[in-house]
């Protein structure tokens, strides 16, 4: 008779267990994806300064001042 409520535990800490990995699993996408972001902006923000860069120069060669 006590392998009844042994085997009832043991049968809701495996369901535990499995849920606890597929939390943990959606942690790390979740941990991921603003790693991904974060790379993206970095890209999208060297970019956007070579534009500047370039369009300084551009400027400067046509002797275009910017008033401020």
């Amino acid at each position: 008779m006590s392998d009844g409520p042994e085997t009832i535990v043991l049968i809701y800490l495996r369901r535990l267990d499995t849920k606890m990995d597929k939390l943990a699993d959606d942690m790390i996408e979740v941990k991921q994806r603003p790693g991904h972001l974060e790379g993206q902006y970095a890209s999208i923000s060297r970019r956007v300064d070579s534009l500047d860069i370039r369009l300084e120069r551009v400027e400067r060669r046509l002797d275009i001042v910017a008033v401020d």
